[in-house]
């Protein structure tokens, strides 16, 4: 495949566009998750609603990152970064001035498409302008310390802002960086493309956005309107005919997002369910300790947020660490040492009183979950790369990102469902009068902000053991995912080396 690109070598110029674009995307990714509890108190939604806010941002991330990569291929990558820019500003502005929980999904949304065009984009760029493979992981290594910077800023500013102004300033700094990506991309950005061989998979777009989207729909809203009702049905329904039509669709297709073959390699299969159930597992403990935190225990979203803060320190401080780990060791036995550390630390959080509420009790369990948690990013990519034919490693990857942005999404969605429904029973009993009606008609989020006060304590008490129900799931997906890895993970002793450079981008991407 042929680059076109104008200049030999990255320009400073580029390299911070770049770095700026993916910092952006990053930083809307981590800014919800103090603030759910502020969310939850300020618009009266229920668990499944708050869980929307971040599936809503995750899941067309996932869904057009594949396409978005076809389109700035053909049509010129510094396009899609202006547009990334300007859409993400754009959604975080209708976050910022949300006067309800819909207009914030839509938001979210709108901010997810500009991410996705902004994640592949970036990395392209760089990976265009730097054909010599020290130059090429010295900049991906800058770009990947940006995503680590910006998770690290975002909680924290969020919290900042949430505690000392309102919920809503904690969008004004993405909205700010979105301008200044769209603004940086089309005055610094050298212009690149491949265009070469590359072509629109619009049946695989259109039939895998539809499956997901009533996939996570239907999961969402089912724990809240019953299995049973008929548009859940109907959602579950739709997803299962769309997913089967877009496997049809990349069996006949000329140019496939995806290539069904790869699922004939085990160790990338196996690689991808490991990258469903390791995100899935992460970011539902994630959500359930910001609930628990924000909404349960009303601690202020500065406070909820640092454990957030310390989560994402700690990749930023690995990071020089395990640049030289994923050269010397095997991807399957990192990934394996993380997801277990992974897992001890959601069993310690799950352990945990819904009570307690000191930053010390939780430093333990999040350092186990921020060592697991760079480990298993850092390595899922490779793992999967590592697995099959060379010239299959582009697809492998953008596969890999699709499958663990969507466990992303579905973490929240599951979770949230699971810990309201144990709540809900726990309660069962022990409400009367208009507390057992606005468990009812609201649930057990309603009753701890709102209720009388044995209600209130009844309810905390409840929504403890819910969320503790639902950490310890989380658990049990990172220790099935460090069981696959070990049974099913490994590398293609036929595949030829990858370039370092190349080596360094899959690391990075992942």
């Amino acid at each position: 495949m042929t680059e076109s690109i104008s200049l030999k070598r990255l320009d400073l110029g580029t390299l911070i566009a770049c770095c700026l674009a993916v910092a952006a995307a990053q930083m809307c990714i981590t800014v919800p998750t103090p603030i759910n509890g502020e969310i939850q108190a300020a618009f009266g939604a229920s668990g499944s609603q708050v869980a929307w806010v971040t599936s809503a941002f995750i899941l067309p991330t996932a869904i057009l990152e594949l396409n978005f990569g076809v389109v700035g291929d053909l049509f010129g990558r510094k396009r899609l970064l202006v547009f990334g820019g300007f859409v993400l500003a754009a959604g975080e502005l209708l976050n910022a001035t949300a006067q309800n929980i819909e207009m914030l999904w839509i938001g979210q949304a709108l901010a997810g498409i500009g991410a996705a065009a902004l994640f592949p984009s970036s990395l392209a760029v760089i990976a265009a302008a730097t054909p010599g493979e020290k130059d090429r992981a010295k900049a991906v290594s800058t770009w990947a310390l940006s995503i680590s910077i910006a998770s690290a800023v975002g909680p924290l500013s969020s919290g900042v802002l949430a505690t000392y102004v309102d919920f809503h300033w904690a969008f004004v700094p993405p909205i700010v960086l979105g301008l200044a990506v769209g603004v940086s991309s089309w005055i610094l950005v050298t212009d690149s493309k491949a265009p070469e061989g590359r072509s629109l998979d619009w049946p695989g777009q259109i039939t895998i956005a539809v499956g997901l989207t009533a996939l996570l729909w239907g999961i969402i809203e089912g724990g809240e309107r019953g299995w049973t009702n008929p548009a859940i049905v109907g959602s579950l329904a739709l997803a299962a005919v769309s997913l089967v039509a877009f496997f049809l669709a990349e069996k006949r297709s000329a140019s496939p997002m995806f290539n069904l073959d790869l699922l004939r390699i085990p160790s990338f299969a196996a690689a991808a369910v490991v990258a469903l159930v390791g995100m899935f597992g992460f970011i539902g403990t994630a959500y359930c300790v910001s609930i628990r935190l924000g909404a349960v225990m009303h601690l202020s979203a500065l406070k909820a947020g640092m454990p957030f803060v310390i989560l994402q320190l700690i990749p930023l401080l690995l990071a020089p660490v395990l640049s030289k780990m994923l050269t010397r060791v095997d991807a399957r036995w990192l990934l394996t040492g993380g997801l277990l550390p992974m897992a001890a630390g959601q069993f310690w959080i799950a352990a945990l009183p819904v009570t307690t509420t000191s930053l010390a009790a939780f430093i333990g369990p999040v350092l186990l979950l921020g060592v697991g948690f760079i480990c298993v990013v850092s390595s899922l990519t490779s793992a999967a790369v590592n697995a099959v034919p060379l010239h299959m490693t582009g697809m492998a990857s953008g596969a890999t990102s699709l499958v663990r942005e969507f466990g992303q999404g579905l973490g929240p969605a599951v979770i949230s469902t699971i810990a309201m429904s144990a709540a809900s029973a726990a309660l069962v009993g022990k409400l009367s009068g208009a507390d057992a009606g606005m468990e009812a008609a609201a649930g057990p989020l309603a009753v701890v902000n709102a209720g009388s006060d044995s209600a209130r304590a009844a309810a905390q008490a409840a929504l403890g053991h819910g969320m503790a129900v639902g950490v310890v799931i989380c658990g049990c997906a990172s220790l099935i995912g460090a069981v696959v890895t070990l049974l099913l993970v490994r590398k293609n002793a036929a595949r030829e080396t990858a370039p370092a450079g190349e080596a360094a981008v899959q690391a990075a991407s992942a």
